[in-house]
């Protein structure tokens, strides 16, 4: 099988945009950026491939929970707050009405 044949290999625009960022000095310094980028670009074919695939109607698989366990985004900044609260409120150094403030606080704010 080819390189062309292989169902992962990207598009020729996506192979000659990262060809002139890394020709044309655009990345010098995004090397490390750039093959974590072409790495994810393949996880990604392989994974809606594999979804694709398991949403055969005699599958039950749920793949909607497949791509969020694959591809789970970090916390949200209010996400890690309200679990640092929790830590912190683990140690006993707050007073539970002081920590109730802060959490319905943080839990107003959009994520």
């Amino acid at each position: 099988m080819t390189q062309e044949q292989h169902p992962i290999t990207p598009p020729k625009h996506l192979l000659s945009y990262w060809e002139e960022e890394i020709n044309y000095g655009y990345a010098p310094n995004r090397i490390e950026e750039m093959l974590t980028e072409a790495s994810r670009w393949g996880a990604d074919q392989e994974l809606y491939a594999c979804c694709e695939w398991l949403q055969d109607s005699d599958s039950d698989v749920d793949t909607y929970k497949l791509r969020n366990a694959r591809r789970s985004k970090p916390p949200s900044l209010k996400e890690q707050a309200l679990a640092a609260l929790e830590k912190q409120f683990a140690k006993e150094f707050m007073e539970s009405d002081e920590r109730d403030i802060i959490r319905r606080a943080l839990e107003a704010l959009p994520d």
